[in-house]
Protein backbone atom coordinates (compact mmCIF):
# COMPACT_ATOMS: atom_id res chain seq x y z
CA UNK A 1 0.00 0.00 0.00
CA UNK A 2 1.33 3.49 -0.85
CA UNK A 3 0.33 6.82 1.26
CA UNK A 4 -1.70 9.21 0.01
CA UNK A 5 1.46 11.20 -0.90
CA UNK A 6 4.70 9.68 -2.44
CA UNK A 7 8.61 9.90 -0.77
CA UNK A 8 10.83 12.71 -2.26
CA UNK A 9 14.82 10.95 -1.80
CA UNK A 10 17.72 12.89 -3.34
CA UNK A 11 20.96 11.64 -4.06
CA UNK A 12 23.66 13.74 -3.51
CA UNK A 13 27.70 14.76 -3.20
CA UNK A 14 30.18 16.34 -5.71
CA UNK A 15 31.35 14.78 -8.73
CA UNK A 16 33.00 11.21 -8.30
CA UNK A 17 31.51 10.33 -4.83
CA UNK A 18 29.98 7.60 -5.98
CA UNK A 19 26.33 8.36 -6.12
CA UNK A 20 25.45 6.84 -9.39
CA UNK A 21 26.26 3.51 -8.27
CA UNK A 22 23.47 3.13 -5.59
CA UNK A 23 20.54 4.75 -7.36
CA UNK A 24 19.40 1.48 -9.41
CA UNK A 25 19.57 -0.41 -6.18
CA UNK A 26 17.32 2.43 -3.96
CA UNK A 27 14.84 2.15 -6.50
CA UNK A 28 14.90 -1.78 -6.30
CA UNK A 29 15.25 -1.39 -2.85
CA UNK A 30 11.45 0.86 -2.78
CA UNK A 31 10.13 -1.17 -5.72
CA UNK A 32 10.73 -4.30 -3.32
CA UNK A 33 9.34 -2.93 -0.33
CA UNK A 34 5.68 -2.46 -2.58
CA UNK A 35 5.65 1.05 -4.01
CA UNK A 36 6.02 2.55 -7.02
CA UNK A 37 9.01 4.42 -8.15
CA UNK A 38 10.12 6.87 -10.33
CA UNK A 39 14.33 7.54 -10.91
CA UNK A 40 14.56 11.03 -12.43
CA UNK A 41 18.05 13.49 -12.15
CA UNK A 42 18.56 16.74 -13.11
CA UNK A 43 19.36 18.57 -14.51
CA UNK A 44 17.03 16.53 -16.88
CA UNK A 45 13.73 14.13 -16.39
CA UNK A 46 11.97 16.53 -18.88
CA UNK A 47 12.42 16.79 -22.87
CA UNK A 48 13.54 20.85 -22.01
CA UNK A 49 15.56 19.62 -19.13
CA UNK A 50 17.53 17.09 -20.81
CA UNK A 51 18.20 19.81 -23.50
CA UNK A 52 19.32 22.31 -21.10
CA UNK A 53 21.46 20.01 -19.11
CA UNK A 54 23.97 19.43 -22.39
CA UNK A 55 24.15 23.20 -22.34
CA UNK A 56 24.93 23.47 -18.45
CA UNK A 57 27.03 20.67 -19.03
CA UNK A 58 28.87 21.56 -21.92
CA UNK A 59 28.32 25.31 -22.66
CA UNK A 60 30.40 28.22 -21.45
CA UNK A 61 28.17 31.10 -19.32
CA UNK A 62 28.00 33.46 -16.69
CA UNK A 63 27.58 31.59 -12.99
CA UNK A 64 23.97 33.60 -12.48
CA UNK A 65 23.09 32.34 -15.80
CA UNK A 66 24.17 28.51 -14.80
CA UNK A 67 21.54 28.82 -11.60
CA UNK A 68 18.91 30.56 -13.42
CA UNK A 69 18.73 27.47 -16.07
CA UNK A 70 18.93 24.90 -13.54
CA UNK A 71 15.82 26.50 -12.04
CA UNK A 72 14.28 26.76 -15.55
CA UNK A 73 14.69 22.74 -15.72
CA UNK A 74 13.93 22.33 -12.42
CA UNK A 75 10.66 24.05 -12.94
CA UNK A 76 9.87 21.84 -15.63
CA UNK A 77 10.74 18.68 -13.83
CA UNK A 78 8.23 19.49 -10.57
CA UNK A 79 5.16 20.38 -13.27
CA UNK A 80 6.17 17.13 -15.60
CA UNK A 81 7.14 14.62 -13.44
CA UNK A 82 8.01 15.13 -9.56
CA UNK A 83 4.52 16.61 -8.26
CA UNK A 84 2.72 14.31 -10.15
CA UNK A 85 4.42 11.37 -9.34
CA UNK A 86 4.44 12.25 -5.60
CA UNK A 87 0.35 12.82 -5.78
CA UNK A 88 0.29 9.19 -7.22
CA UNK A 89 1.84 8.15 -4.12
CA UNK A 90 5.10 7.41 -6.31
CA UNK A 91 8.63 7.29 -4.43
CA UNK A 92 10.77 9.48 -6.49
CA UNK A 93 14.43 8.98 -6.48
CA UNK A 94 16.30 12.35 -7.90
CA UNK A 95 19.96 12.15 -8.85
CA UNK A 96 19.95 15.59 -7.29
CA UNK A 97 18.03 18.10 -6.69
CA UNK A 98 18.66 22.33 -4.84
CA UNK A 99 20.77 21.21 -3.06
CA UNK A 100 23.26 21.18 -5.79
CA UNK A 101 22.65 24.19 -7.51
CA UNK A 102 24.04 26.06 -3.49
CA UNK A 103 26.81 23.72 -3.58
CA UNK A 104 27.94 23.94 -7.14
CA UNK A 105 26.75 27.92 -8.40
CA UNK A 106 26.76 28.88 -4.99
CA UNK A 107 29.43 27.17 -2.61
CA UNK A 108 31.89 26.26 -5.69
CA UNK A 109 30.87 29.59 -8.18
CA UNK A 110 29.97 32.05 -5.25
CA UNK A 111 26.74 33.02 -6.69
CA UNK A 112 24.93 34.43 -3.22
CA UNK A 113 22.98 31.99 -1.41
CA UNK A 114 19.94 34.47 -0.81
CA UNK A 115 20.10 34.69 -4.77
CA UNK A 116 19.71 31.10 -4.99
CA UNK A 117 17.20 31.14 -2.03
CA UNK A 118 14.90 33.23 -3.48
CA UNK A 119 14.78 31.03 -6.77
CA UNK A 120 14.42 27.95 -4.62
CA UNK A 121 11.50 29.61 -2.74
CA UNK A 122 9.62 31.06 -5.93
CA UNK A 123 10.60 27.81 -7.92
CA UNK A 124 9.41 24.49 -4.95
CA UNK A 125 9.38 26.52 -1.59
CA UNK A 126 6.26 23.71 -0.62
CA UNK A 127 7.89 20.80 -2.08
CA UNK A 128 11.41 19.60 -0.69
CA UNK A 129 12.79 16.41 -0.18
CA UNK A 130 11.62 13.73 2.58
CA UNK A 131 15.18 12.70 2.21
CA UNK A 132 18.85 13.84 1.27
CA UNK A 133 21.24 11.21 0.67
CA UNK A 134 24.39 13.20 0.46
CA UNK A 135 27.25 10.93 -0.34
CA UNK A 136 30.84 12.20 0.69
CA UNK A 137 34.20 11.63 0.23
CA UNK A 138 37.60 13.73 0.51
CA UNK A 139 38.16 15.88 -2.96
CA UNK A 140 41.54 13.88 -3.86
CA UNK A 141 39.37 10.42 -3.85
CA UNK A 142 36.64 12.23 -6.41
CA UNK A 143 39.56 13.98 -8.08
CA UNK A 144 41.13 10.43 -8.61
CA UNK A 145 37.71 8.74 -9.87
CA UNK A 146 36.89 11.11 -12.29
CA UNK A 147 40.79 11.02 -13.73
CA UNK A 148 40.52 6.87 -13.71
CA UNK A 149 37.01 7.50 -15.38
CA UNK A 150 38.63 9.78 -18.12
CA UNK A 151 41.19 7.19 -18.44
CA UNK A 152 38.92 4.46 -19.25
CA UNK A 153 37.65 6.78 -22.39
CA UNK A 154 35.13 8.98 -20.55
CA UNK A 155 34.87 12.49 -21.43
CA UNK A 156 34.28 14.97 -18.51
CA UNK A 157 31.72 17.51 -18.49
CA UNK A 158 33.21 21.10 -17.32
CA UNK A 159 31.83 20.56 -13.79
CA UNK A 160 34.15 17.18 -13.40
CA UNK A 161 36.92 19.42 -15.18
CA UNK A 162 37.26 21.91 -12.54
CA UNK A 163 39.94 22.00 -10.57
CA UNK A 164 40.20 20.66 -7.25
CA UNK A 165 39.61 23.68 -5.32
CA UNK A 166 36.59 23.71 -6.80
CA UNK A 167 35.58 20.97 -5.52
CA UNK A 168 36.37 21.53 -1.61
CA UNK A 169 34.16 24.50 -1.98
CA UNK A 170 31.58 22.19 -3.29
CA UNK A 171 32.02 19.85 -0.78
CA UNK A 172 31.80 22.15 2.03
CA UNK A 173 28.88 23.61 1.08
CA UNK A 174 27.22 20.69 0.83
CA UNK A 175 28.30 19.49 4.50
CA UNK A 176 27.28 22.71 5.64
CA UNK A 177 23.95 22.34 3.82
CA UNK A 178 23.76 18.99 5.87
CA UNK A 179 24.60 20.05 9.23
CA UNK A 180 21.82 22.84 8.74
CA UNK A 181 19.55 20.62 8.20
CA UNK A 182 20.03 17.04 9.79
CA UNK A 183 16.36 15.91 10.27
CA UNK A 184 16.50 15.88 5.95
CA UNK A 185 20.34 15.05 5.00
CA UNK A 186 21.94 11.68 6.42
CA UNK A 187 25.71 11.87 5.02
CA UNK A 188 27.06 8.58 3.50
CA UNK A 189 30.88 7.43 3.73
CA UNK A 190 31.49 6.81 -0.11
CA UNK A 191 34.90 5.68 1.02
CA UNK A 192 33.63 2.48 2.40
CA UNK A 193 32.86 -0.95 1.10
CA UNK A 194 29.68 -1.35 -1.49
CA UNK A 195 28.62 -3.74 1.05
CA UNK A 196 28.54 -1.24 3.87
CA UNK A 197 27.20 1.83 2.07
CA UNK A 198 24.16 -0.11 1.33
CA UNK A 199 23.28 -1.32 4.39
CA UNK A 200 23.63 2.55 5.67
CA UNK A 201 21.64 3.73 2.44
CA UNK A 202 18.66 0.33 3.84
CA UNK A 203 18.47 1.74 7.64
CA UNK A 204 18.06 5.26 5.94
CA UNK A 205 15.33 3.79 4.11
CA UNK A 206 13.74 1.81 6.40
CA UNK A 207 13.75 4.74 8.97
CA UNK A 208 11.89 7.06 6.08
CA UNK A 209 9.15 4.32 5.32
CA UNK A 210 8.43 3.91 9.19
CA UNK A 211 8.14 7.83 9.57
Amino acid sequence: MTSTRGRFITFEGIDGAGKSTHIAWVVDRIVAAGHRAVATREPGGTPLGEALRELLLHQPMSHDSEALLMFAARREHLAQVIRPALARGDWVVCDRFSDATFAYQGGGHGVPAARIRELEAWIHGDCQPDLTLLFDVPTEVSRSRLLRSQANGRTLDKFENEAEAFFARVRAAYLERAQGDPGRFRVVDSTRGLDEVRAALAAHLAALEAA
